[in-house]
This record gives C-alpha cells, structure tokens and sequence, in this order.
C-alpha cells in the first residue's frame, strides 16, 4: 500500500511539474492545450464594479465604465452631469469617497451567480481608471481597502465563489488612463516601458500570485505590441504559477495571436481554432449605467435564445453584471440571470460539455418594417430590433424628400460597412468599402467609419423620392444621413423633410430591416444530437439532418416525454401536436434530445 501511494504521489508530481514546465515563448505557450473545463462550462459571469459605480452614467449605447475617460475629454455630455451633480470641483478620485459597497456580500453575489448556472466568474480587479478592488502595494491609496469600502473585494468574493465550486478569474487592465509613469491616451503609445516594468508587471504578479486564478482576462492591449506588454513571459509565469487549469484571454497586444477569443456584443463568431466566449452586459453597458432605458436590456428569453446559438457556434457567453455603488446587483439584472439559470435546470445537458454539430443552425429570412424620424443610427454592437441579427443585416428606408432652396446640395453619409442613396432613380452614392475594425475587445474607442458624399441640383418645395440601402456586416453598425447646400449648414435630415408618402401626408421614412434567424441550434454530447427550437414547434419539429441510428429516441426535456417521429425524404419529422400547455416549462427556448442518434461507439 505505501508503494502505491508513493507511486500516485510521483505520478501526480510529474503531472504538476508537466504542467508547470512553459518556456516563455510563444511556441512553448501555444503548445500547452487550453484547458477543457473552460470549453465545457459554456456559461461565466462578468462583473464591473468600482468607481465608476458611482455616477453609473454615460451615454444610452455607451459604456459607464469610462466615466474617468469622459472627464479627462471633457465632453460636454459627461462634464454638463458631472458638474451638476457632483459639482466643477469634485475630482474622479474624489468618488473613493463615496463608493462605501455598504450593502455588498460576495455570498450573496455567489448564491446568485450559482444559481444562474455558471461555472466560473469574472472579477474585473482593476479597470482602465487604476483603481484597485484588492490592498494592492502598487496602489497605496486607490484601492478598496484603504478606500472608502474598506474591504478586500477580490479576496471576499474569490472566497465565496470557490465554496460554491466555480472558477475564479480575474480582469485586469494592463494600461492605466491616470497613471503618471503613462497617461494611456494621451502619452506616445511607444513611451510605455517604464510605466509596464515598474507598475504592470509587478502588479500582475502581486494579483496572481496572492489569490491564483482559474483565468485572466487582460486588456487595453490596443495601441501596443505583445513584445511592449511582455505577454509570453507574464502568461508562461501565469501559468507556472497557477497549474494546468489557467487559461488567458486573447488580448495581449499585435503579435500575440493566442488565448480564448472575447467577441464583444456579437452575434458570435465561428472560429474553431480555439476556446471563445462572448463577452457582453444585459444592457449596453458593462459597468451600471442609470441612463439606460429599459428597452436596452435583453429580455430573457433573448438572452437564452442568444446563449443558445453561441454554445451552437462551439463557444460560450460571459454575461456581465453591474452592481451600484453600494454592492446590489440590480434587480432586473438579477431576475435575468436566474431566469437563465432556471431554463438551464431543465436544458443543462444540452448545452454543458456540447460540442458543435457540423451543422450549427436552421435558418430562415426575417424582416422588420417600422417608421424611423430620419437616418441618424448608432447601434455600436447591437441590433435594430431584437428580431434582426447584431450582425450581417441590411436596411431600407424608402420615401419622399422635399428641399427648401432651389440650388446644389451635397449629401454625406458616415457608415461603417456600405451605403447606396439614390434619389429619383440616380445613385448619389454607392460605399462599399467593406472595412472590417481591426480590434473586437474596444466598442468604445477607435471605431473607424467612412465617410462618402454626393451631389444633386434639387428644386424648392418639389417632392423626390429616396432610396438609402444599407448593409452591416459585423462589429460596430452605424449610418448617419446629412446634407447641406450654400444655403444650408450641414446637418442630418431632418423628419419635417422626409415624407412616406408622395403627397406629404406624413413624415418620416418607411424602413425595412432584414437578416437571417435561426430557428434551431444543433448541439452534440457523446452519442446524442440535441435540437434546442428557439421557436416552438406547435405540430411537428422539422430537421434537415442525415437518417438517424437504429433505436434512437426522441425525448423532449421540458416533461423528460418521448416523442414520436418518422424520416422521410431528407428529414426527420417529430411530432409535437401531443405537447400540452401544461408540458412546456421552459422559455425562450425548448430542447428535444434525440438519444443515441449517431449510434454506440
């Protein structure tokens, strides 16, 4: 027996050390495999809590995070609130003081996140403003515990998560927007040596060596190269220091190419090269924003239809809570999570530990017609309409214009992906220059959008018709519809001059939006296909798959009720007209497990 031991004892020592052994260089690096446990939890929360708490302001499609970065711009919008509310005098760092997380209890946050199903959690320890949620010895006095809430925030709710059993990861911004050894932003971006060497990276290790998470989430990489930010040696320490279960994220500057993907408000990606999970809020913000309206947040049933079609595509979603300033999730925040949580209860094997079927979805045309006032959008990395993909839609606006003046104007539009404006059957303008930005971790800075115009001689008070197409293809959406004339300062056009119909009637401009939707997510663990309908299926589920395997059954999750079927022609007919009212439990989305259709292995 004590032989045995000893040998289990030597085994598990050699894993540790076969673990711990990566050179820092980017081919040892890339050729330690991602941890499975990652891939297999599907499901993570986010949380943005800090200063910025505080106010919880920005604009409705912007981020409350990046309140300090509004002040250091002085823009009007954030500097008309900040000194009305706050006063001309009141600095950002004056904000410690009243952020005391006087109701915060990282049981409670833990209890909350277990219960929504995810199995790992992601503290944002230190955000772009330098201020730190842990005693950090390189932030004397901007941290949580000699500031106002005087507590260790990392260490509390790192505490709680691992007793429910998640994994405990950690963002950390690698640049800092006030700090003096660099000012990101405002600093030549290549003058950022000394503020990486005697700030970031003895702070980085101070954060993992003390409390070893499951995960880093870095970021700000934009404006600097891997080499600038010393990536492979602080991820080859990382992981010598914390074991095999550490993973990183993918934004660690140019030249590094490695780490789990983070597509930020997406409609997902599709590449199966390595471990991606989106990253997004429950409104448009990370951080709490009290300027969003409600239409801003995704309903549960979307967000269980959008978590669906990610772990379809082989990822998974880090959905983002921001708490106020005095450590309550919000309650809509909450209710959102546990409603995902509860449809996980009864779909969770279809979705925990799944690998992607080659055919990732059914799909079919949408479209979305309403009247919109004019041509002034920007849905950063959202949707028109929760019906229309975030992602990959195009629009139409058809109607009437009618000029003032008799004379030359000059149209303009500003669009990220293509635009066509035709008025009285001539084209005007035709973008398409197809730029894709570079970054998918920066919705708020950066942006690149194009910029083309045209011209027509109009006459006063006759009536034109007009025509603006439009097409998004992925990351920021965004089309902005201005004219001018020597008579007229540029400006957008506004709805007194957009008419819908020939005779004036009525203004504004009839707008159709149209993508493709999927229907039903495809799902695989090991010898079952799981059909999850993001529209239920009243009398039967159609699927355009390959025959089954003999003895497959079809097992529809919400009652655990096998289903009848039959295959013919190319499809597998289920029928579903026996499902009761009573039967369907879950929202948003109903699974039907087809048991053991590929066969025994």
């Amino acid at each position: 027996m004590k032989r045995i031991v000893l040998a289990v004892i030597a085994v598990l020592f050699f894993l540790s050390s076969a673990a711990q052994n990566v050179e820092p260089n980017w081919e040892s690096i890339k050729a330690r495999p991602y941890p499975q446990w990652f891939s297999d939890s599907k499901l993570g929360i986010f949380i943005h809590w800090g200063l910025y708490s505080v106010p919880a302001y920005c604009g409705k499609e912007q981020y409350g995070e990046w309140y300090l970065k509004g002040m250091m711009e002085k823009t009007p919008f954030r500097m008309e609130f900040h000194n009305r509310v706050f006063g001309e005098n009141f600095d950002y760092r004056d904000f410690d003081k009243l952020f005391k997380a006087e109701l915060f209890d990282a049981e409670e946050w833990a209890d909350i996140f277990k219960r929504s199903g995810a199995k790992y959690v992601l503290l944002v320890s230190k955000h772009h403003d330098g201020y730190c949620l842990w005693d950090s010895e390189y932030a004397p006095n901007w941290n949580s515990v000699t500031g106002g809430p005087k507590r260790n925030i990392v260490e509390e709710l790192t505490s709680a998560v691992r007793n429910k059993e998640m994994k405990m990861g950690y963002y950390y911004s690698l640049p800092e927007w006030n700090n003096p050894l660099h000012v990101w932003t405002k600093d030549p971006h290549d003058s950022i040596g000394t503020y990486v060497e005697k700030h970031m990276i003895p702070q980085f290790k101070e954060l993992v060596s003390r409390y070893k998470p499951s995960i880093i989430f870095a970021d700000g990489e934009w404006f600097n190269s891997a080499e600038q930010w010393h990536a492979a040696e602080l991820i080859a320490w990382y992981y010598n220091t914390v074991g095999g279960e550490a993973i990183v994220n993918d934004r660690w500057g140019s030249g590094a190419d490695y780490g789990f993907r983070t597509p930020e408000y997406s409609a997902g990606i599709t590449q199966a090269d390595r471990p991606w999970a989106e990253c997004r809020g429950l409104g448009r913000s990370f951080g709490l924003n009290r300027n969003e309206p409600l239409e801003n947040y995704i309903s549960s049933e979307n967000l269980i239809k959008h978590f669906v079609k990610l772990v379809a595509a082989g990822g998974g979603l880090t959905l983002n809570v921001g708490p106020s300033a005095d450590g309550k999730i919000p309650l809509i925040q909450q209710e959102r999570l546990l409603d995902l949580g509860n449809w996980l209860e009864t779909n969770g094997e279809a979705i925990y530990a799944t690998k992607p079927f080659p055919k990732f979805y059914e799909m079919k045309n949408v479209s979305v017609s309403r009247v919109d006032e004019n041509i002034d959008f920007n849905w950063v990395r959202n949707s028109p309409d929760p019906e229309i993909s975030y992602d990959n839609f195009t629009a139409v606006w058809t109607g009437y214009i009618v000029p003032d003046y008799s004379e030359e104007y000059t149209f303009e539009v500003i669009v990220d992906d293509a635009a066509k404006i035709t008025i009285d059957g001539e084209v005007i303008i035709d973008f398409d220059k197809n730029i894709t930005n570079t970054s998918e971790s920066n919705a708020q800075e950066g942006q690149k959008f194009n910029f083309s115009t045209g011209m027509k001689n109009l006459k006063a008070g006759k009536v034109y018709k007009i025509v603006v197409e439009y097409q998004e293809n992925n990351l920021e959406a965004k089309i902005n519809l201005f004219w001018s004339s020597p008579s007229l300062t540029k400006d957008i056009i506004p709805s007194n001059k957009l008419f819908l119909k020939q005779d004036k009637s009525e203004n504004g401009l009839n707008a159709v939006y149209a993508s493709e939707k999927a229907t039903i997510s495809y799902t695989v663990k090991n010898d079952n296909l799981y059909a999850i309908c993001l529209d239920f299926p009243e009398d039967k589920l159609v699927l355009s798959i390959d025959k089954p395997e003999k003895g497959m059954k079809v097992i529809f999750l919400d009652n655990n009720s096998e289903m009848k079927w039959k295959y013919k022609k190319g499809k597998l007919v289920i029928d579903t007209s026996g499902i009761k009212f009573s039967d369907i439990v879950s929202i948003g989305a109903w699974t039907f497990k087809l048991e053991n259709y590929f066969g025994n292995e």
